[in-house]
């Protein structure tokens, strides 16, 4: 199994239709001892969420908003493990006015775009500072992407959170790589997520990963991106660092759809 004996905290899990969650149920079913995160009302729903994987794993609190919650949160795990081998980053938020709006970017002020770019891009390297004493010689960080190297509809300052992201890992992989530590993402294609189906107009994405993928896509089914978050926390990867894996059926590749063959 790729994750034998390893620990993988994972964040982001709300609901079983969350990336994470599918994240999580693979990672376990590698062999690895699960601990996820969440806070605040979303607290109760990750605990149940918790209770549907193979085997249930600890939820501790964490808000990466929050300054004590990071100080706090390598005593936490300490509590229950002595070492962390793996992170996966599955977390994203941004105010309403900073998504779908007919205005795009200059519908959202200041303090709203600052919240978009702390929880879904400078929490990032907060989470890798919080959990490196834990993390020693070695390790594997992953976060979830959406392909910032475009614009899409609807999506405005949340793209322009996913560009901070992707930027951000690559300073971290620069940063943590004589640790021995590994950062990357996976870029996946539209998920029907509960983050998703809160973006007005995000349906007009999906249309795109219809016409375009020349794999096909189903926006039901989070396994592939979980396959290749879990590929990356193993050591099938051990010399990529600073990567974006797009799993989006192949979109990113593809300029303009064109007729099918045969």
């Amino acid at each position: 199994m790729l994750l034998q004996d390893r620990v993988v905290v994972v964040t982001g899990v709300l609901t079983p239709s969350s990336i994470a969650f599918t994240c999580a149920r693979v990672a376990q079913e590698q062999g690895a001892t699960v601990v996820l995160t969440s806070f605040g009302r979303a607290l109760a729903v990750t605990r149940r969420a918790a209770r549907r994987l193979p085997v249930e794993p600890e939820v501790l609190e964490l808000d990466v908003a929050s300054a004590t919650d990071l100080a706090g949160l390598a005593d936490q795990v300490r509590a229950h493990h002595d070492r962390v081998d793996g992170v996966v980053h599955a977390i994203g938020f941004a105010p309403a006015a900073c998504l779908g709006q007919d205005d795009g970017l200059f519908a959202a002020e200041w303090e709203d775009v600052a919240t978009a770019l702390q929880v879904s891009a400078w929490s990032l390297p907060a989470l890798a500072k919080a959990l490196r004493p834990l993390m020693g010689a070695g390790g594997s960080i992953v976060g979830l992407d959406f392909d910032a190297s475009v614009a899409w509809p609807a999506y405005d300052w949340m793209g322009v959170a996913k560009a901070a992201l992707e930027s951000a890992s690559r300073y971290l992989a620069r940063d943590l790589g004589p640790a021995g530590i590994r950062v990357n993402l996976v870029a996946a294609g539209p998920l029907r997520t509960v983050a998703a189906r809160s973006i007005p107009g995000f349906a007009r994405i999906d249309e795109v990963w219809t016409e375009r993928a020349p794999l096909g896509w189903d926006v039901d089914d989070p396994e592939p991106a979980a396959r290749a978050v879990v590929a990356l926390l193993s050591d099938w990867f051990p010399a990529t660092t600073g990567e974006i894996v797009h799993v989006d059926g192949g979109v990113h590749a593809i300029g303009a759809a064109g007729p099918p063959l045969g």
